[in-house]
């Protein structure tokens, strides 16, 4: 992630000689912009989606800093497993119900980066750390979660259109919670040893 500099307002050319001015510009700064994307005013579905997206985000961050085989398995196969379930949930309820509230090709889109990510993640989970390319396969997929999260979470994305919707997201995110545990629970003894 890029870093960007601000100017300190102590090291600005010219000073201020009243403190109020300063007072109220740092008071801004600290109710501006520092916000996560994943808001309280969000509603439940939406929420719920992004959790998902910053917990694999992380995940994808921390296989960056691993060394071991065993290490970077167990903690794919928890990657993996969290972007089985997302897609499924997404694919079974969020992207259906919003048909119609949601630009079509938009939609379709985000349905052929899901299948993208399903074959790769295929390909990853018949491979084993140590061999040629797998890490670099991790690598990919993370880049190409990160540009689908990207296109649902943007402003005039697919999570903005759907706010502005008719779709009752938060009864939505109730179903997409229950689904996911429901998921969770078949899928994840399979993977344990």
């Amino acid at each position: 992630m890029a870093t960007t500099s601000k100017s300190s307002p102590s090291k600005s050319p010219s000073k201020s000689t009243s403190a109020k001015p300063s007072a109220k510009s740092s008071a801004a700064r600290k109710t501006s912009g520092r916000r996560r994307r994943t808001g309280r005013r969000d509603p439940l579905a939406i929420r719920l989606l992004k959790a998902d997206h910053r917990e694999v985000e992380g995940w994808f961050d921390e296989y960056e800093q691993l060394e071991e085989d065993a290490d970077k398995l167990a903690l794919f196969d928890k990657i993996a497993l969290a972007l089985k379930v997302h897609t499924q949930i997404e694919e079974e309820i969020f992207y259906p119900e919003e048909r119609g509230d949601v630009e079509e090709d938009m939609l379709d889109e985000a349905y052929v980066e899901h299948d993208g990510a399903k074959k790769l993640i295929a390909e990853i989970e018949a491979m084993q750390p140590g061999e040629d390319f797998y890490d670099a396969k991790v690598k990919v997929l993370g880049e190409y979660i990160k540009h689908h999260v990207k296109e649902e979470e943007q402003p005039g994305g697919i999570f903005a259109q759907s706010k502005k919707g008719d779709e009752d997201l938060e009864a939505m995110g109730e179903r997409l919670q229950a689904r996911k545990d429901e998921l969770m629970a078949e899928l994840a003894p399979a993977k344990a040893n």
